[in-house]
């Protein structure tokens, strides 16, 4: 009986094979390929940079659907969160600071290095986006624009390219399904699997990503010359920089001052964890580790069934701020810096739009293009200039996401009074190590139920 069912078991898990290495070694090659043809023919360096405009159209294209799956999913999980009462309710409500938080930091760090403020850009990037420019200026006042918001049908939102028609929509059908309770369980898991059917559609476009980064890079070069690369690396180390001071300063001084928890303690526990998202550039591998982890350090397993779970779609700290760093590296690339005002509408609206960041690499380039396309649409062809970056950057916003998360769950346990504190210092001391068998893998999970039919 167990000999049938095993060998069935066991073939399931040797294809899950992570390749993405290799999509992150063909990056490099073509960013540094790019910059080569840059500098020694910059003439076909902007010959190919249709390449990088191609590469971000492809992007622009999934903008719509990943902005409806995740905002209606998003509120989904919020209509479970709040069943749990407090804990959902403070966790929410944490989530929504500190990505507001999050966001600003980006904004106050872009206003003061003004990265890409050297390469302007703007005479070899006015053909479409001049295009755009004019006709976000024909939009009109302030009614025309909340008229705009309006799709002509429920599904033309989708189909239009607007992502401010793409939100509302997603909003009403997400409140709408909230309202149906049970009943709208069945939609909601369609939808889940409609998610699942679009981010492999975004994978499988970010495999075009060395191409697309070929093109812009030896663009960006063979009009600016070295300039291009000191003002891409400014932004890289400016933002690696933020995501530290971010994750040892503010996370760190709120962990200390709510829970009483060491910053580099707790990132000394979760270190395999980090080394898991590095390796894939994702958050979401680690995510069942985390919550194995977490509940062994002491957090009540209601609380981090709530918070996980609900913050890897509503705590997004690293993406935000890279959010926020590469809108403003472009507008100042692009010689068209962002007014006070554009600032603060672009971050009310990112706010919204991160939520639909989680999980998937890729997806905040796709977040990035609707923020730019909804506020300045004339700055979306300078996607294109962090492309050849965007995967560099993916891993310090992942990890700084599932930082932000590990010490959500620590407050909220804290706030809810839901953690053993005593348990928690044992752990963090060493007293009471992690146990890798409770990780049950496939190999493991097929061997504990032989006798299981």
């Amino acid at each position: 009986m167990t000999v049938s069912v095993d060998p069935q078991s066991e073939p399931a898990s040797p294809p899950r094979r992570d390749r993405t290495h290799w999509l992150y070694i063909a990056v490099i090659a073509a960013v540094v390929v790019g910059i080569v043809v840059g500098l020694v023919a910059p003439e076909v360096g902007k010959s190919v940079g249709v390449l990088g405009t191609m590469f971000v159209s492809l992007i622009k294209m999934m903008i719509g659907p990943i902005i409806f799956c995740t905002i209606v999913l998003g509120i989904g999980s919020v209509r479970k969160a709040a069943t749990v009462g407090k804990v959902g309710g403070l966790a929410f409500g944490y989530f929504l600071v500190m990505s507001t938080i999050a966001l600003t930091i980006g904004l106050v760090v872009g206003n003061l290095i003004h990265p890409g403020s050297g390469m302007h850009l703007s005479e070899g990037s006015a053909g479409k986006g001049a295009e755009l420019a004019e006709k976000a200026h024909e939009a009109g006042g302030l009614m025309d624009f909340v008229q705009g918001i309006i799709p002509e049908t429920l599904f033309s939102s989708l189909t239009a390219g607007s992502v401010l028609q793409a939100l509302f929509v997603a909003l009403l059908v997400g409140f709408a399904l909230q309202g149906m309770g049970s009943a709208g369980e069945p939609i909601l898991r369609g939808i889940e699997h409609l998610q699942k059917l679009v981010f492999k559609v975004l994978i499988m476009i970010l495999w075009l990503a060395p191409i697309g980064a070929f093109g812009a890079i030896a663009n960006v070069v063979g009009q600016t010359g070295w300039t291009a690369v000191t003002q891409l690396l400014t932004l890289m180390l400016g933002f690696y920089v933020t995501c530290v001071l971010f994750v040892f300063g503010v996370l760190g001084v709120l962990l200390r001052a709510v829970s009483g928890v060491s910053i580099f303690k707790l990132v000394r526990y979760l270190a395999r964890e980090y080394l898991l998202i590095f390796s894939t550039s994702s958050s979401e591998s680690a995510l069942p580790r985390l919550i194995a982890k977490m509940e062994h350090l002491g957090v009540d397993r209601s609380t981090v069934g709530v918070v996980v779970p609900t913050g890897y779609s509503f705590n997004l700290d690293g993406t935000a701020i890279y959010l926020t760093m590469a809108a403003l590296f472009i507008a100042d690339a692009l010689s068209a810096p962002m007014s006070v005002g554009q600032q603060i509408g672009l971050l009310v609206f990112m706010i919204v739009a991160s939520k639909g960041a989680a999980g998937v690499t890729g997806a905040g380039l796709a977040t990035l293009a609707g923020g730019l396309q909804a506020h300045r649409p004339d700055l979306l062809d300078g996607v294109g200039l962090i492309v050849g970056i965007d995967r560099f950057m993916s891993e310090a916003r992942a990890v700084t996401n599932f930082s932000g998360n590990a010490v959500a769950t620590l407050l909220v346990g804290s706030w809810t009074h839901t953690v053993d504190k005593a348990k928690v210092d044992a752990v963090l001391r060493g007293d009471d190590p992690f146990d890798e068998l409770t990780m049950v893998d496939d190999h493991s999970a097929a061997a504990a139920e032989p006798a299981r039919v």
